[in-house]
């Protein structure tokens, strides 16, 4: 008799913003990929930075596109073409955290939440806009009186 097991995986999801030019950047975990937790997400970085309108660049997952997803009122998500990550300055910022963890082997998830706890909270915004200024992005943003 065969049994099929299926493995339960504990997970977080780390949602982040940075802001190439200055480097600035936002982040917070959350249990899900889910609208819900997207709109969570979008509701604390608007109260954290209420007197901008904030342009935040989404790729098309439907946890960004959810019909019910609630937009904070000075938060207008761009949406880059499907397939396409390089075109968003978080991913470089993404890769640089997935590699300063890979090849380390974890005891717990909690292990894992404090090793990347441990580098975001030493982030400085010189390393950030490092990694996430493209010239091409500039560009367009000031073409764009951004």
């Amino acid at each position: 008799m065969v049994r099929e097991i299926q493995r339960k995986r504990k997970t977080f999801w780390l949602y982040g913003v940075v802001e190439p030019r200055t480097g600035h950047s936002f982040f917070w975990e959350f249990s899900h990929l889910d609208s819900l937790c997207f709109a969570t997400f979008l509701e604390l970085f608007s109260e954290r930075h209420p007197h901008q309108i904030h342009l935040i660049q989404v790729d098309n997952a439907s946890a960004h596109i959810a019909h019910s997803l609630s937009i904070p009122d000075n938060i207008r998500l761009i949406f880059q073409p499907a397939h396409a990550p390089e075109l968003n300055p978080i991913e470089q910022f993404w890769q640089f955290l997935k590699q300063s963890l890979a090849w380390q082997l974890w005891g717990s998830l909690a292990e894992l939440r404090e090793a990347v706890e441990y580098r975001l909270q030493r982030l400085n915004r010189t390393l950030v806009a490092s990694l996430t200024r493209w010239d091409y992005i500039l560009d367009a943003l000031s073409v764009a009186g951004i």
